[in-house]
């Protein structure tokens, strides 16, 4: 069997004669833990700036991994049968959704949602 090498986690650096030298190595971002659907604050918002006049509902607030944030994304595109994206935290649905989108988060959990 195949030992894990170390050597592969170094960083920058192939050898040192210094016997106090500490190598560098990757470290791992800590993983946000995502709060229970009925402590998130969310917060729902209509948007039409820089959007040639188009409207954009925008959810934001939203305290949890990127991986949670993209599923709950998901979600509301496709229960509103429209296209958006999320980045930044920020949830983007394109149209003037907001109560519906108010609706799903509701049924899913998030009763701490309110439209600005």
């Amino acid at each position: 069997m195949h030992k894990d090498n170390d050597w592969k986690s170094r960083l920058n650096i192939v050898y040192s004669t210094n016997p106090d030298f500490a190598y560098q190595s990757e470290e791992e971002e800590p993983v946000e833990e995502t709060l229970a659907p009925e402590k998130q604050a969310l917060r729902i918002e209509l948007d039409r700036r820089h959007r040639n006049g188009k409207s954009a509902t925008i959810i934001t607030g939203f305290v949890g991994s990127d991986d949670d944030l993209k599923e709950l994304a998901k979600l509301l595109k496709t229960r509103c049968g429209v296209g958006g994206s999320c980045r930044d935290g920020e949830i983007l649905v394109q149209g003037d959704l907001r109560q519906k989108v108010k609706e799903i988060l509701v049924k899913e959990g998030y009763t701490r949602c309110r439209i600005i």
